[in-house]
């Protein structure tokens, strides 16, 4: 049995930033550094920002009872 999720998380920081790209895919973070941290969701979960400090990621969940 299959049921989907959602969660959202919440960049707390000043100038700190996510955006996401490739209709969920990627995922990159301004967190303080000179440079971006880019992320792959894996192939179930996509990945969205809302606004610039928040990133809601959605997937598949699988249960085994």
């Amino acid at each position: 049995m299959e049921a989907k999720f959602s969660r959202f998380l919440k960049l707390v920081g000043v100038g700190f930033k996510a955006r996401s790209e490739h209709e969920g895919r990627k995922l990159f973070l301004k967190l303080g550094y000179s440079h971006e941290f880019q992320f792959t969701a894996p192939p179930a979960v996509r990945v969205f920002c809302s606004k610039p400090n928040t990133i809601c990621c959605t997937g598949i969940a699988h249960r085994l009872c």
